[in-house]
């Protein structure tokens, strides 16, 4: 086999399809930097299976694709196809059937490579093969890159004999060794794990066995179960047989004895019709005494409620008796209660009479020194005055006596001074006046309640009588305690509000009272 030729399309500089006729001989490409010489030595490496970005002189696959220029847009897909003279006959025989071998080799950007092998499908592995027998490959020392004169004269003993196996034809051979060996390697594996799978089937033909002689097992007793089945309902049959003939008869007895029931059932309705015309008369009397019997338990039932009112009432009048002996035994109580609280008022009203008293001088002392302390203020404010005309005297007149000037002004700072504190004194007695005048009004706000107390506590002493003599106990009590309170703890609002809601009620039940003696 032989290269004929090569035909780019997008592949890096070689945007629109080019072909590269290889004659026989030698075959030259001459041309200047940058014109693409190196792109047709990749483009052989690269249709052969180069699968490495690098050995492309790229960052990836995809960069074999024509990237655009100026006035190219990119292309979506590149394709090298290697054209081979196959008149010989030294292809594999899987590809040996033809004169001329195409093989194709397609990338699509972000899809992948596809090879082709005279239109067939093909895997990389194939390609490789086919040139590895033909003792060329994409990394074959024939194809001389830039640089790799100097790896060669620079290469280890194992690169060279690479280089020489490749000259002998046999690296194809060393290919096949290689995949062989993988492949003794894959089946080694294999028959591991196809050991592996026997002892596993080993382990389930022993159970299969075990399940099978529980499966005889089973058939015998499911057959020994079946005939058992079988005389069990053949005896069932024989008794349900004997049970259908006795019922048989039984039926006929019973029969004969319904005929009987029937022509007892026609003499009791003959019977029945006959104590049907009786029933009437018999009914109107059960109804009159059912109503006289409902009559009777009606009025056994007033009675009995009116009796056990009267129980009631004799009950409820006998603690009342007992309520009053203690009514008035506690009335007599509160009344000596009452006296006392009337002496702790009159002495609370002699003591606030005794307090306030002392009020009036205390006033008229605060007022002669809010006198003293304005006349100190008014003599100090008219000294002030003149020394400042003096001083306004002496400095239009004598500039030179600063001495003086000094001494001066320190008069006049104490001269301040001192009206400031008779201003301070003033305001004291001011305010020392306003005191004694709130306190000389809550005295008498103090004196007026205490008189209304006194009064309410005589008003509420009057009807006490009255309301304990109604047998109003529980208010009462409570009354009694507001007024000890009251005398206790001086004039409260709320036990003075106490006692007149007391002295009121007391009142009102005064007159329902005279009002029912009247009646009577």
């Amino acid at each position: 086999m032989r290269f004929s030729k090569l035909r780019l399309t997008g592949f890096k500089s070689f945007v629109d399809p080019t072909e590269l006729l290889i004659s026989d001989g030698l075959t030259g490409v001459v041309g200047p930097n940058g014109c693409g010489k190196s792109n047709l030595l990749e483009a052989l490496r690269w249709v052969m299976g180069e699968n490495r970005p690098t050995a492309m002189r790229g960052g990836g696959m995809n960069d074999v694709i024509f990237a655009g220029a100026a006035t190219r847009p990119a292309r979506n897909f590149a394709e090298v196809t290697l054209q081979l003279d196959n008149a010989e006959r030294l292809a594999p025989a899987a590809f040996n059937e033809v004169d001329v071998l195409d093989v194709v080799r397609r990338i699509t950007r972000d899809a992948g490579s596809a090879y082709k092998v005279s239109g067939k499908d093909v895997r990389a592995r194939d390609v490789q093969m086919l040139f590895a027998d033909a003792s060329t490959g994409a990394h074959s020392p024939a194809l001389v890159r830039q640089g790799q004169i100097a790896e060669l004269i620079n290469a280890k003993p194992k690169n060279r004999r690479r280089v020489l196996e490749e000259a002998a034809g046999i690296s194809g051979l060393y290919q096949r060794r290689h995949e062989a060996e993988l492949k003794l390697n894959a089946a080694e594996s294999n028959l591991g794990r196809v050991d592996d799978v026997l002892e596993q089937l080993a382990g389930q033909l022993a159970q299969l066995a075990r399940q099978a002689k529980h499966a005889a097992r089973y058939r015998a007793i499911a057959k020994d179960l079946r005939s058992a089945e079988g005389l069990l309902l053949f005896r069932r049959w024989k008794e349900a047989d004997e049970l259908c003939q006795s019922t048989a008869q039984a039926l006929q007895a019973q029969i004969l004895a319904a005929s009987k029931a029937e022509a007892m059932a026609r003499s009791n309705g003959k019977l029945r019709l006959e104590a049907e015309e009786a029933l009437p008369p018999v009914r109107e009397e059960e109804a009159i005494a059912a109503a006289l019997l409902q009559r009777l338990q009606v009025q056994r039932e007033t009675l009995s409620a009116q009796e056990s009112d009267a129980q009631q009432q004799i009950d409820t009048l006998g603690g009342r008796s007992v309520q009053l002996a203690q009514d008035i035994t506690r009335e007599e109580a509160l009344n000596r209660d009452a006296l006392e609280m009337i002496e702790r008022l009159e002495w609370e009203t002699e003591e606030l009479s005794k307090a306030a008293l002392g009020q009036d001088d205390k006033l008229s002392n605060a007022t002669q020194e809010a006198q003293d302390a304005s006349a100190v203020l008014q003599e100090r404010e008219t000294d002030l005055s003149q020394l400042t005309e003096d001083v306004a005297r002496l400095s239009a007149r004598h500039q030179s006596a600063h001495r003086l000037l000094q001494d001066s002004e320190k008069t006049l700072q104490r001269s301040r001074d001192e009206a400031e504190k008779a201003k301070q004194a003033l305001q004291h007695s001011e305010q020392q006046v306003v005191e004694a005048a709130e306190a000389f009004d809550a005295d008498e706000s103090l004196a007026a309640q205490a008189q209304a107390h006194a009064e309410q506590c005589e008003q509420a002493l009057d009807r006490f009588c009255i309301f304990a003599f109604l047998h109003r106990r529980p208010k009462a009590d409570r009354c009694l305690r507001h007024l000890r309170r009251a005398r206790v703890g001086g004039h409260d609002d709320h036990n003075i509000a106490e006692v007149n809601g007391f002295a009121v009620g007391v009142g009102e039940f005064a007159v329902v009272h005279d009002l029912q003696q009247d009646v009577e």
